[in-house]
């Protein structure tokens, strides 16, 4: 099939071309710049310029395409309410071009996207193939600049890597090659409206990770107040204190998918987080 892919040279969208291309799809991905042309001509993508502001190039993209896997999001917390309505205004283009087709439309849960949510869920019901991915709060890998780094920068910084409370609150994981494929099944096998969970370790105690995190900087590894969570981890504080154990058993029996690549606690242990 040829895929239309938005978010194609991100973090996680560069590892679902490389997925795609390797089960034997064809990728056009969504660039707005010359450099990230060149990054998708390298992967052996075609590309289609234009971008989320774009709605025009996104409909013709989507249109000429036997499906889409769309992953561009703007991550601006900041205004993350404008990021959110640009997401539903490109849902809603994608699924204008693809209405009737029972074409794939795959795209990312995020959160408080409800609205975005509800949308491809009601597209399910205009003829087309839609499945939402919710990912795990940590998509590790190499490469990898959310949730994990800043705690290893945060420790570097402290001299010290902490865990609220016990530590025994839970943090869900998956690798991004585990979440690249998951996308690829998506495409080929979900049925219409499928959510799907993104999840390969269904709860690390997050005292592992600072131990881990503490063995590779040669720092200590104590235990903080609730109270202290937010002096320590800035606006971390809060995520670094919830128990958030999820499964992706369901998921798994649907599509067949099983993750295959180091979990959180293994992949760290590798050492490629502590190399600056």
């Amino acid at each position: 099939m040829r895929i239309f892919v938005t978010g194609a040279t991100g973090y996680i969208g560069s590892a679902v071309v490389s997925e795609l291309i390797n089960g034997g799809h064809t990728v056009i991905g969504l660039s707005r710049s010359d450099r990230g042309a060149a990054q998708l001509k390298k992967a052996g993508a075609e590309v289609h310029h234009g971008s989320l502001d774009d709605l025009d190039s996104l409909h013709s993209g989507a249109a000429n395409a036997d499906g889409v896997i769309h992953l561009a999001f703007i991550h601006d917390f900041d205004n993350f309410a404008h990021s959110l309505e640009t997401d539903l205004r490109v849902i809603k283009t994608i699924g204008e071009a693809l209405e009737g087709s029972g074409k794939p439309f795959i795209t990312t849960a995020h959160a408080n996207g409800a609205a975005s949510d509800n949308e491809v869920l009601a597209l399910a019901n205009r003829g087309v193939r839609t499945a939402i991915v919710s990912l795990a709060p940590s998509v590790h890998g190499t490469g990898d600049k959310g949730f994990v780094p800043r705690l290893i920068n945060i420790a570097r910084e402290k001299g010290v890597s902490a865990y609220i409370g016990d530590g025994s609150n839970r943090w869900p994981a998956v690798h991004r090659l585990d979440a690249a494929k998951l996308y690829r099944l998506a495409l080929e096998k979900a049925p219409a409206g499928s959510q799907l969970d993104g999840v390969g370790d269904e709860g690390v105690p997050f005292r592992s990770i600072a131990g881990v995190i503490g063995k590779h900087l040669n720092v200590p590894v104590e235990s903080i107040s609730r109270e202290g969570a937010n002096d320590r981890f800035g606006f971390l504080g809060t995520i670094a204190a919830l128990d958030i154990p999820r499964s992706s058993k369901t998921t798994q029996e649907l599509l067949g998918w099983e993750p295959i690549h180091p979990g959180l606690i293994e992949d760290l242990e590798q050492g490629h987080y502590f190399r600056s």
